[in-house]
């Protein structure tokens, strides 16, 4: 608490609700949000929007905890689905245990994915009948332990855990969404997972394929979603909350869901129709460097170049 007030006596001076808007991620979650937030008010003295991934009962959003793992799922299912491909019956790797990984596990299920696979930052556990999410969630949500305890937890006996996290992309698997942290797939990894028959890799985490990686995603005609585009619904969702703040209003978690779905729809759709114009058809992560560039170069020019 001590750490996170005295780090917003600082950050208050160039942030606010229409200025700079900073959210969470790994390590800080809505606990130290909550400790930036209020050291924010008593500084400033006004309730603003200033943070994102805040609680519910000062200002926070429904489904804020679920956008990025739900986020990837739509915009994966929306990138299978322009290749006559679909999340049903499919086995599904995904690496994390924390707010990503498990949402993104909880909508691949209901959308008739095997997730067979978890990891942390110890080590990874593999469950061929499939993960059992109620269990996870009381280990990593509630109890804040080790992944290694499902071992102990689940009804399944066919599942075992692996002590580092490496190996996790040697399990088997369809479609692939890593959703733990920066470069956790270098090239070496990669060519397992084509090996293996891997054909789908859609990020959940900022950045978590090596350079390596990509190219061999590319060079085997994987389907390739980049993290600056299927990972948008974390930051989606705190635009939403921006919204709610700004109107004084806490809209529904269905309601918030619906838009979510919408803009991580609109977000596939702008990658996939910049990758055509430009002559690189499924090539989604080209898709979306040039819609990201073009829209802020278009804003540039209207503003002045400034």
């Amino acid at each position: 608490m001590r750490f996170c007030q005295s780090f917003m006596t600082e950050l208050s001076k160039h942030i606010g609700a229409d200025t700079d808007v900073p959210a969470g991620d790994i390590g800080t979650g809505a606990r130290e949000i909550g400790y930036m937030f209020g050291q924010y008010k008593r500084l400033r003295n006004e309730f603003v929007g200033v943070l994102t991934g805040k609680g519910l009962t000062y200002g926070g959003s429904l489904a804020r905890t679920e956008a990025t793992g739900y986020g990837l799922c739509y915009f994966t299912k929306e990138m299978l689905a322009a290749n006559g491909k679909s999340f049903d019956g499919k086995t599904v790797v995904i690496s994390g245990s924390g707010n990503v990984a498990i949402y993104a596990t909880e909508k691949a299920q209901s959308f008739g994915a095997n997730v067979v696979a978890l990891s942390d930052s110890n080590g990874y556990i593999h469950d061929p009948d499939g993960i059992e999410l109620d269990v996870v969630k009381q280990i990593k949500e509630v109890e804040r332990g080790r992944i290694k305890e499902y071992l102990n937890r689940t009804s399944h006996k066919n599942v075992t855990y692996t002590e580092g996290c490496k190996g996790i992309w040697t399990i088997k698997c369809d479609i692939a969404l890593p959703c733990a942290t920066q470069n956790e797939i270098d090239g070496e990894s990669a060519q397992i997972l084509v090996n293996n028959g891997c054909w789908c890799v859609s990020e959940g985490a900022n950045m978590p394929s090596t350079p390596d990686a990509i190219n061999t995603y590319l060079a085997n005609g994987l389907l390739y979603g980049p993290a600056k585009a299927a990972n948008a619904g974390g930051v989606a969702t705190s635009g939403l909350e921006m919204s709610q703040n700004s109107e004084r209003l806490s809209w529904t978690f269905e309601e918030v869901d619906e838009k979510l779905h919408g803009i991580m729809v609109s977000i596939f759709k702008a990658c996939d129709s910049a990758a055509k114009e430009y002559g690189m058809e499924g090539n989604y992560m080209a898709g979306a460097n040039i819609a990201g560039f073009l829209k802020v170069a278009e804003a540039m020019k209207a503003q002045g170049c400034v």
